[in-house]
């Protein structure tokens, strides 16, 4: 049996590829605004961070999120993001 290739993304804040399964994905779509896809097969424009919390922090810390998506992200999110790793 072939064996399926598993997908690589990059996480915004380490650089690091990754399987996507191993990092988390935000989404930015105009209906509901940014939230996190556990799916992964949400519409909109996607950013991928590890599950890593070192990963988190620093997203907070130097406002990754913000400057991918270009708009102001609230502390709620990425206290979202720490609950979901």
């Amino acid at each position: 049996m072939k064996q399926r290739k598993i997908p690589q993304r990059k996480c915004i804040v380490c650089g690091e590829n990754k399987d996507k399964n191993e990092l988390i994905r935000i989404v930015k779509n105009k209906e509901e605004g940014i939230i996190l896809d556990p799916t992964g097969k949400k519409n909109g424009r996607g950013a991928y961070i590890c599950k890593d919390e070192n990963c988190i922090n620093e997203a907070k810390k130097k406002r990754k999120l913000e400057k991918v998506f270009k708009t102001e992200i609230s502390d709620n999110l990425y206290e979202e993001i720490i609950a979901m790793k």
